[in-house]
């Protein structure tokens, strides 16, 4: 008696169909495999056309007296013999005999799902079946967010991940990253980066010169004229060694970082993005210039005052602030921010943290 409740159709799921090649599979009847008893999984199969069958496994929800109510699918498989799928330029790849219907994937923290993009199916014609089936599970499991890297050699699944719904979220050379929202309302996933990393270090020498350089690709008001060595922070890269590689690169000179004197915070510059801008104080370690030919046009060590007294400094707000800021550092009436190295519980890992908290032994700024 127990086992007619069991296969009460108003409990187990109605009758599933497969498409492949294009045609509907349908299977309209299913029959039972495996043991009914509390507790242990239910088991079901639908037989269908083509020696190819459904196999799906069921978990009973009781009520607190013991009576069923509901089954939760917790697992899902299609088993065949020989399924072909028509593929690309002609290609037949053959399932396996028994083959997830729902992609490789983790669970992250937050309720989501990572997909594995190194096992993603072959075939475009199998992906996009099995990202259906994926997101009806993932949506019955209570997921949230999906997260689907595709690398570029496998760019010919990018319109169907589009046609089910998955957005851009961010692109690298090698790949694109896709999301999908499962929940209704507003996408809680986090959007991409927002910010680009500059920076500019303001080198001064023994003999009171600043290092200057002159841009090869620049807007034509800005040809001619001498600014600070600057450019981007690398992925996983800190500021402090970013701008010592950067002075390195356009001038060929060592230095040593001292402290970041100010920074700008600017909003859609590049792209929509916003930009950050560090100024960084550096100390010479050498003084012989090696231009580097493919950004920057000349370079040289100019005085401190005659790099004051350009036009495009004089005249612009930002620039004078910034110049006026680096003198009062050399005259020890200001202080930076310097990096210290610590380590945080919240991740484990070795941070930089800038702030300009005065040492016992550090006689720089007054």
């Amino acid at each position: 008696m127990m086992e007619g409740k069991l296969f009460d159709s108003r409990v187990v799921p109605p009758s599933m169909e497969i498409r492949s090649s294009g045609r509907v599979l349908p299977c309209p009847a299913w029959r039972h495999t495996g043991g009914a008893a509390a507790g242990i999984l239910l088991t079901l199969l639908w037989p269908c056309r083509d020696r190819i069958s459904l196999r799906a496994s069921f978990s009973p929800a009781r009520r607190p007296n013991g009576s069923i109510v509901s089954f939760f699918q917790t697992d899902l498989f299609l088993r065949s013999n020989s399924l072909n799928v028509n593929g690309v330029n002609g290609a037949s790849p053959s399932l396996s005999s028994r083959e997830r219907v729902a992609l490789d994937a983790d669970e992250d923290i937050y309720e989501g799902v990572v997909v594995h993009p190194e096992r993603l199916p072959s075939n475009p014609l199998v992906f996009a079946s099995m990202l259906r089936s994926s997101l009806s599970h993932w949506k019955l499991m209570g997921k949230k967010g999906v997260w689907l890297k595709l690398p570029s050699e496998r760019a010919d699944l990018v319109p169907i991940a589009v046609k089910e719904g998955f957005e851009y979220h961010h692109a690298e050379r090698g790949y694109v990253m896709m999301t999908y929202w499962i929940p209704e309302g507003p996408c809680m996933l986090p959007a991409n980066a927002s910010h680009q990393v500059g920076v500019g270090g303001f080198v001064l020498s023994e003999k009171n010169e600043v290092l200057v350089v002159q841009e090869k690709h620049c807007l034509p008001r800005f040809k001619g004229v001498w600014k600070l060595p600057t450019g981007f922070i690398l992925e996983s890269e800190d500021i402090y060694s970013g701008v010592v590689r950067e002075v390195k690169e356009e001038t060929g000179i060592d230095t040593e970082f001292v402290e970041i004197i100010a920074f700008r915070h600017a909003q859609r510059v590049a792209f929509g993005k916003s930009d950050l801008f560090f100024i960084c104080m550096l100390k010479p370690h050498s003084t012989h210039i090696l231009v580097d030919n493919l950004e920057v046009q000349a370079a040289k060590w100019m005085p401190l005052d005659e790099f004051i007294a350009q036009q495009i400094v004089q005249g612009d707000n930002m620039f004078q602030k910034i110049v006026d800021i680096c003198v009062a550092r050399l005259r020890r009436r200001y202080c930076g921010l310097t990096a210290h190295h610590v380590i945080s519980e919240f991740d484990g890992k070795s941070s930089s943290l800038y702030y300009n908290v005065l040492e016992p032994q550090d006689f720089n700024c007054q």
